[in-house]
């Protein structure tokens, strides 16, 4: 008699303990969006996928499925079980899934159990049921929470604020991008369904640890190319607002550190690994443009010229202080105005404004209130 082997349908316990998920559909699929614990070790590439597809459409299921086995044979099926065997050696509560949790991952859990005697569990209902409830609990979660929103012009160190605090939520991080036209990291961002996700963990996470208030940033709907899921939006939208103050040279100074010397840093070593093409200069270069219309002509071209003329000083002197010009005129010609008219809109829902430490003591502070 076949043995019977193990299903799992305890989502939220997956998430908590961050449990190590290999998802084994085909790399289209998994480019698309996954979740944040889940590594992609196929059952079948994008090519083999495709054609076990247009077989099933042909000649019908038993078909598809005897073209998978020949295609997953030999060589080819040995090497990608050697590559499940070392996931799950290396990380014993690994689980498995497919899109809904049926016969690709059947397959796979059978051989594992066969062939290695590993009983790994798979997902009942694979990616699609374990998507929608991360989808449900992260709404409402988010209307259950009580949201606080910290906000504070550019420059003002929201996010180093943001990890002085246990409730809170990075929600530039998860997107992977500092939510300006000048946040872009070397690396690409999330897809949109990575970063819900990926937020959804976070929301079941602070739950799971009796949080009953949550922290984030004060963030337009976009992230770069992420965006905040409609819903959970509008209730960020609703939340009472926190701003943190701070000099204008202490903004200088955090812009400077992040945006130039940290950045051409990074930018440095993606270069040597190969991972972008264009350098920290081309890719400011383009960040400006991408700004031209909403600075206009005449101060596109000024603070282009002030950028230039601070990049030729750090290139022949090799001091990189000089950019710091840029970044002033840049913070008191666009960023402050336009911060300005967007928090006098929040007027009404701004409940503390003061120095770090004052928002930080008003924060924890709060923390401990109940409603």
């Amino acid at each position: 008699m076949k043995k019977r082997l193990e299903m799992v349908d305890d989502f939220r316990a997956l998430v908590c303990e961050r449990t190590p998920l290999i998802d084994l559909r085909a790399p289209v699929e998994f480019a698309k969006g996954s979740f944040p614990t889940a590594v992609n070790l196929p059952l079948m590439d994008d090519r083999e996928r495709e054609l076990v597809g247009t077989m099933y459409k042909r000649e019908g299921n038993k078909a598809a499925v005897e073209l998978g086995h020949r295609l997953v044979s030999g060589s080819v099926k040995e090497e990608r079980m050697r590559r499940w065997c070392s996931f799950v050696q290396q990380n014993p509560q690994a689980c498995i899934f497919c899109w809904r949790g049926g016969q690709r991952s059947e397959i796979v859990q059978s051989w594992l159990y066969e062939t290695y005697s590993l009983e790994v569990p798979r997902l009942e209902g694979g990616y699609k049921a374990f998507r929608n409830y991360l989808i449900a609990e992260s709404l409402r979660l988010a209307a259950k929470k009580r949201i606080v929103v910290l906000g504070g012009r550019t420059g003002s160190g929201k996010t180093m604020l943001l990890e002085e605090l246990e409730d809170s939520i990075d929600l530039e991080a998860l997107a992977m991008h500092r939510g300006s036209a000048f946040g872009r990291y070397t690396s690409a961002q999330p897809p949109q369904i990575a970063f819900e996700n990926a937020l959804a963990y976070e929301l079941i996470t602070l739950d799971s640890r009796a949080f009953e208030r949550v922290v984030v940033e004060d963030e337009s709907r976009n992230i770069g190319q992420c965006y905040i899921p409609p819903e959970i939006f509008a209730i960020f939208q609703q939340a009472p607002v926190v701003i943190v103050r701070r000099s204008f040279e202490e903004r200088v100074e955090i812009i400077y550190k992040e945006y130039v010397l940290f950045a051409q840093i990074d930018y440095g070593k993606a270069l040597k690994r190969g991972e972008i093409k264009c350098d920290w200069h081309e890719t400011m270069q383009h960040n400006f443009k991408r700004i031209k219309k909403r600075l206009g002509n005449e101060r596109y071209t000024r603070l282009s010229r002030i950028f230039e003329e601070a990049w030729e000083y750090q290139r022949k002197s090799r001091d990189p202080s000089a950019h710091k010009g840029w970044i002033a005129t840049l913070l008191k010609e666009y960023y402050d105005p336009m911060y300005d008219y967007q928090i006098e809109k929040k007027r009404q829902r701004v409940v503390f404004e003061g120095g770090v430490e004052d928002v930080l003591d008003y924060l924890r502070e709060d923390s401990r209130r109940r409603v």
